[in-house]
This record gives structure tokens, sequence and C-alpha cells, in this order.
């Protein structure tokens, strides 16, 4: 009796904090937009914390939204391909990669497109500012293929819906909380917002994502956005998960000025 009583009083231990397969360390990379000084400077500094920190299996994560909005969507493409060659480097599909690829389907599908931060792109795949401009839609549309060749949309279009790591999943947008992970929708993945969100309850694994944009890295347990608006803020964020640890890494930069890279010890 007495030794149930002490076992009901004993206190209980801490619950498990989520976590990633021993040995790996994973740098998950919130929305680029074109900013590839920021992209840049944010490889650098991934590159030196992975040369210093103890050995591990590194694996990163780009959470989609490389193109569009920000100066050089063309240029992030092609670091990102040459950063693959050296590293375990995987691409989610964001929405946006989704409406670019669209794009050269049909006019009105560009249309669309270039409402909603295309124009950026097209200037940085070689269209000028005049010839957007001028030219009617129907004849951007027929110039889309020779300014953006098959072989660079096919590995956009290969571009992955979800990636899992341990007790984590990344994501671009989120994840519908009604179905499991296995009968998610790919439209949820590359653009729910409210209903994921808005969900206080646990979730199959904790959800890194980017889409929506936030001031801060948003902790919220069940899911961490990282998305800090980084074509406009000047804010790229990177997410680092060890074991069962959290970092940050941002690089930063404001009014034109060089970028900065900060380190913080939570994702809070």
């Amino acid at each position: 009796m007495f030794k149930r009583l002490r076992d009901l009083f004993r206190p209980q231990p801490p619950p498990r904090l989520p976590a990633v397969k021993a040995g790996t360390r994973h740098y998950a990379i919130g929305d680029i937009h074109g900013r590839l000084d920021l992209f840049e400077a944010m490889i650098t500094a991934i590159e030196e914390d992975d040369r210093i920190a103890a050995s591990a299996d590194t694996r990163i994560v780009l959470l989609g939204d490389l193109v569009d909005r920000g100066p050089d969507s063309a240029g992030v493409i092609a670091r990102a391909r040459a950063w693959q060659q050296a590293r375990k480097v995987r691409i989610l599909a964001g929405n946006h990669e989704e409406m670019f690829l669209a794009a050269f389907e049909k006019p009105e599908a560009l249309r669309h497109f270039l409402k909603h931060g295309g124009r950026e792109t097209l200037i940085s795949y070689g269209l000028s500012k005049k010839q957007l401009a001028t030219l009617p839609l129907e004849d951007i549309f027929e110039r889309l293929p020779a300014l953006v060749p098959q072989s660079e949309r096919d590995y956009i279009a290969a571009f992955e819906p979800m990636i899992r790591a341990g007790d984590y999943v990344f994501v671009h947008a989120g994840i519908d909380p009604a179905r499991p992970l296995a009968e998610q929708k790919r439209s949820d993945l590359l653009w729910i917002r409210e209903r994921f969100l808005n969900h206080e309850g646990p979730l199959e694994k904790v959800v890194v994502h980017g889409h929506t944009i936030f001031e801060r890295v948003m902790d919220c347990g069940n899911r961490i956005g990282i998305d800090t608006g980084a074509f406009r803020s000047g804010v790229l964020t990177a997410l680092v998960l060890e074991g069962d640890q959290r970092r940050i890494i941002q690089a930063c930069a404001s009014n034109g000025g060089p970028v900065r890279i900060f380190h913080g010890d939570r994702a809070i």
C-alpha cells in the first residue's frame, strides 16, 4: 500500500521532446522568394555552423517558394541546384512554384502569376521591364518557353510535397489537421492557411512550415512557422534541428545594407 502511495506522489518524468534521428542535423530554410543575397549569406552561415559543430549526417530542406516577389528567382534556383551537388539538399514545392509552372499552360494562369510576384521572376529570367509593360499577355505567353527552358521547368516540377524527419514533418504551407499525413492533399500542403493555423490540438508530427509570414519564428508546439517574409523584411530564417534541440539562424539585411547573421538558441 505504501509503495503504491509513493508511486502515486512521485514526480513524473518530463515529457519527451520531439527529436530527429540521432546523429543527424537538419537545417530547414524558410521562403526565399528571389532573395539571392540572403540565400547566399544563409548558405555561408550554414556551412560554417556545420563545420564547427559535432560531426553529423547533415540534411538541408528548403521549404518552397524559392521564386517570385524578390529580385533574382532565377539566381536562387541556380544556386539551389549548385548546392545540391555538394550537399544533401531537398526542396519542397511551394504554391509560387505551382503558379510559375501553371503560367506555361495558358495565358489566364500567366495573368494570375504576374499579379502575385511573377513579374520579378520573369525579369530575372531575361524579360525586360519594357517588354512586360508593352507586350500583350499572349505575346509574353509565347515567349515563356524560350525564357525558361524545359529542363529548368522539369527541375522545379520535381520539388517534393512533404519530407519527414523523426518527430517532424516539413511542408510548405501546412497540413489538413483532419487527415493523417499519408492522406494529405497536395493542394493543402502548398496552400492551406486558417484550418491549419487555427488548429490547437496535437498533430501526428510537429509541422515545420513556411507560406504564412510572421515577424518572428512561431513555435506553437504542434507547428513551427519560419517564413519571416524575406522578400519584404530582409530576414531569411533557418531552423536547426539536432536530437531534441532547436536553434535558429537568420540572415538579415535592412535598407540595402550588408547581410548580417544572427544565431538563436531556441525557435521561440
